[in-house]
């Protein structure tokens, strides 16, 4: 039975999108759902960490790290999305999709908040817990996370610093992390979910809430991530050369 805090976690969740949804009807933007993906799950680490009464240190911790993520992507976004308009992949699906309206509701929104809601599953488990215990287990995952979110940080950087540059215009980033692989801020983006995960595995049931880094990694990997961007990058002419050389998810350091 899904305790109090977890169902409030949904209901927030679904209140929230179909808000935002209403905002995408006025703006015709449904870009501005990507804005919104960080600071969902940071709603449902809030609600799972102050409803049940009993606050922690391991609450603490996870509750905390998925707070830094999720508002630091959140800012991100907000600051490259500022002054521009709807995300080529959302236009062009509202210029190809039938009855767009509905189908963007459920696909785009309802979908995402049904994702968060599975990919949180590790914070609302050890936030509903009662164990305090902190073992090697915790320690690898807080490893796992701050260099996961260290990597995806230094990577949006590199490519914000790039994309700033009015020499860069229709070129490729293959500098810096993108000298190791193709999309490193996807790569870090899948480890701090993996290091979330081992946070989360010494509780009762923890090791079954391993569907959310794999299906953030599925995502990231081979849906709304790189198979997207990719499609994108193969119009400029180094794309060839660059995707035969560099692996596109892990790096390979020693290329």
């Amino acid at each position: 039975m899904f305790q109090p805090s977890i169902l409030i976690s949904l209901l927030s969740l679904f209140i929230c999108l179909n808000l935002l949804f209403l905002v995408s009807l006025k703006l015709k933007d449904n870009s501005i759902i990507d804005i919104f993906w960080g600071s969902g799950f940071v709603i449902v680490s809030a609600i799972t960490l102050f409803i049940p009464g009993e606050i922690t240190v391991k609450k603490l911790i996870i509750s905390l790290a998925v707070t830094a993520w999720g508002l630091r992507l959140s800012i991100y976004l907000f600051i490259r999305k500022k002054g521009k308009g709807e995300d080529y992949r959302y236009k062009a699906w509202r210029n190809t999709w039938q009855r767009f309206r509905l189908r963007s509701y459920f696909q785009v929104f309802i979908l995402q908040g049904l994702i968060m809601f599975l990919v949180s599953s590790p914070v609302m488990l050890v936030n509903n817990s009662r164990s305090e215990h902190m073992g090697i287990l915790e320690f690898a995952g807080i490893f796992v996370f701050l260099f996961g979110i260290t990597y995806e940080t230094i990577a949006d950087q590199q490519l914000r610093r790039f994309c700033s540059k009015e020499e860069n215009a229709g070129k490729l980033m293959v500098s810096g992390l993108w000298q190791f692989c193709r999309h490193p801020n996807y790569f870090g983006e899948s480890l701090i979910w993996w290091g979330i995960w081992l946070f989360a595995v010494p509780e009762i049931d923890g090791l079954f809430t391993i569907v959310s880094p794999i299906l953030m990694t599925f995502l990231l990997r081979y849906v709304s991530g790189v198979p997207m961007l990719e499609k994108k990058q193969a119009e400029k002419s180094e794309w060839e050369a660059y995707k035969n050389k560099v692996p596109a998810f892990i790096p390979n350091f020693f290329r």
